[in-house]
């Protein structure tokens, strides 16, 4: 069941989603077409069939969509973001383990192969690689390394703060982006917090 309400940005389509199958044909119909929608989900409480996060998801990324924003809608229902995946963005671990399993079960579309080839292509697939792996680079190591108080505070942050740091920093583009958040995170870590 579709809704539609006036948002900013265009953002305005909701859609009650209940099966997975559901989620699937409206994807098949829309993928190619829609900017994004609100997919809209009861809440267990509510009473009402529940579709979890990873039917959701590995459905979008079988067309090459992602997920966004979540958000409550109402004491019943929460709604998820989900649109084309944005060209660059980087692949993580957990995505990769999705598209193997849709891929595994025969959902994969001719559309995700497309974006997923084009992510190879780009250098966009093995992005999040080394921070993942938590491979500190040695432009970080550098500054970790020229200020004692940068070097251990990075060291207590956690290592799930720590990987979210090195893929923000994976993310950077330019040269000048890159040299300004190895600063900002050295700077943050010798205050004993993250950059972001």
């Amino acid at each position: 069941m579709a809704e539609h309400r006036a948002s900013a940005g265009g953002r305005d389509e909701r859609l009650l989603v209940e099966t997975a199958g559901a989620w699937r044909a409206w994807l098949a119909a829309h993928h190619a077409t829609s900017p994004g929608v609100w997919v809209v989900r009861w809440k267990p409480s509510s009473g009402r069939p529940v579709l979890d996060y990873e039917p959701l998801v590995e459905e979008a990324l079988a067309v090459g969509w992602i997920d966004g924003t979540q958000r409550t809608v109402d004491a019943e229902r929460t709604e998820m973001w989900f649109t084309r995946r944005r060209p660059g963005s980087g692949w993580s671990r957990l995505t990769k383990e999705r598209l193997a399993r849709v891929e595994a079960s025969g959902r994969m579309t001719d559309a995700g192969r497309a974006v997923i080839e084009a992510a190879q292509a780009d250098g966009s697939w093995t992005m999040y690689d080394e921070a993942e792996a938590g491979v500190v680079p040695d432009d970080l190591a550098a500054a970790l390394a020229a200020d004692a108080a940068a070097g251990a505070g990075w060291r207590r942050l956690t290592p799930g703060v720590q990987r979210a740091q090195l893929r923000w920093l994976a993310e950077a583009r330019r040269a000048e982006t890159r040299a300004g958040r190895v600063a900002r995170i050295a700077s943050a870590a010798a205050g004993g917090r993250s950059a972001r």
